[in-house]
């Protein structure tokens, strides 16, 4: 009998205290397996979603608000802005793409989003099947949309109005289902695209500059053919000489009446925009800057402070864990001397004797971590599957190489915990024992 069976068979001598010691190890492995997946993938998140945008305008409050709303969809907007006004920051020569965004509904807890074709453009998005959207009340959903709800082309979908699924749904106006986009695995692959005018008119504009019963659409023709044509390639083209095309698929469109958005988009010709452009928004408009780079840092660092903590609760429990399996194995080397003494005088070795202990600690200690690894993706899973949302951006089954260290540190605790007992265990004097001094 080897090693590991000698002390498995020791660890269900004494399962109440081995299964103590497992479990502590487990709810500290699976806390600290928890915050890993979600502060790695959050932050890949957050750096994926806002790749390729330097700055968002919208209107003035927080500037985190204004990100988390335009960038993430994860909360309300600031407020709305002048289209004339988005129109002259468009046509300004620092800005090479500028994408409209017009926020206020949901389907089923997904955005809607009113804009153009230059948000196909900005995250490369292309269509898995159908086709963009023409006409007003068409729109094309992500793929993780028509995944979850088992949407396909053709199928009409109602808007509620805000963010919860709960607030007010606009029954009158039905969006009709004109393509699916391609996963991108990023926060796309949740959102509803539709044009702008599609936003005004449910929304209770119904200006004569926005009748289109005969299909026809002002406001998003930029870009609508090559996409159709071309929607399984990358947009790869430099742009570096054009008008920024904001102003080039509604200008000029807006009617009679004044519209606003909600925010815009940003992205620079040149690195020399990056000090300017920010100032001459917030100085000389009555809209705002953000910079995704600065607010996401910032969001991260106050999602930070909540992670430490928990760490650290983390490590108290890894600690009780430790405390737990030296105790165990220190009562049982009591109850067991004379079993240790037989296996001397049988013939095993002194190292043989430190070794069944140490095995037994690493043994325990190893049996919590793998358990609790298991148990932080199950706990995350049905987090991410009860909220929905925001979560669903955290992928519960992926296998991080950084878990193959909480293992190690199992192991280790296990290690540690072991050597008192196991140099007792080394120690043991045959004579002493089974003479019962």
């Amino acid at each position: 009998m080897n090693i590991l069976q000698i002390a498995w068979k020791s660890m269900r001598q004494n399962p109440a205290t081995s299964v103590l010691g497992i479990l502590l190890t487990a709810f500290g492995t699976g806390i600290l397996c928890v915050l890993l997946l979600t502060s790695r993938q959050i932050e890949e998140q957050l750096d994926n979603n806002s790749r390729g945008i330097d700055l968002v305008v919208g209107a003035k409050g927080s500037p985190i608000q204004l990100i988390l709303s335009s960038i993430y969809h994860m909360d309300n907007p600031t407020g709305n802005i002048s289209l004339r006004e988005a129109q002259t920051l468009a046509a300004n020569p620092m800005v090479k793409l500028a994408v409209p965004l017009s926020l206020g509904d949901n389907y089923k807890g997904h955005r809607i989003v009113g804009t153009d074709s230059t948000f196909l453009q900005l995250y490369n998005l292309a269509l898995a099947e159908g086709r963009i959207w023409q006409r007003d009340f068409e729109a094309v959903i992500g793929a993780e949309v028509a995944r979850k709800h088992g949407l396909s082309v053709g199928d009409k979908i109602y808007g509620a109005h805000g963010l919860s699924s709960e607030g007010h749904t606009h029954s009158e106006h039905p969006y009709t289902i004109t393509g699916i986009f391609e996963p991108v695995h990023n926060v796309a692959d949740r959102l509803i695209l539709a044009n702008l005018a599609s936003v005004w008119r449910m929304h209770g504009d119904n200006d004569d500059d926005h009748d289109h019963e005969h299909g026809e659409d002002d406001h998003d023709l930029s870009g609508v053919e090559e996409h159709e044509h071309h929607h399984g390639e990358q947009h790869d083209h430099d742009h570096s000489h054009e008008e920024p095309q904001l102003v080039k698929s509604i200008m000029g469109d807006i009617g009679t009446g004044e519209r606003e958005i909600t925010s815009m988009l940003i992205q620079y010709r040149n690195p020399a925009a990056i000090g300017m452009f920010p100032r001459l928004v917030n100085q000389s408009t009555a809209m705002q800057a953000a910079s995704p780079a600065i607010e996401s840092a910032r969001l991260f660092a106050l999602l930070g402070i909540g992670i430490d903590s928990l760490q650290v609760l983390a490590y108290v429990i890894m600690l009780m864990a430790a405390l737990s399996v030296f105790i165990s194995l220190y009562n049982a080397l009591k109850s067991r001397k004379y079993d240790l003494a037989i296996m001397r005088t049988l013939g095993a070795s002194q190292g043989k004797l430190f070794g069944i202990v140490i095995a037994e600690g690493i043994l325990l200690t190893f049996v919590g971590a793998i358990l609790g690894i298991v148990i932080g993706h199950v706990a995350l899973y049905l987090i991410s599957a009860s909220t929905g949302g925001a979560t669903t951006l955290l992928e519960t089954l992926v296998l991080l190489p950084q878990e193959a260290w909480l293992v190690l540190i199992g192991v280790s605790i296990g290690f540690v915990s072991a050597i008192i007992p196991a140099i007792k265990a080394y120690k043991t004097s045959i004579s002493q024992t089974l003479s019962g001094n």
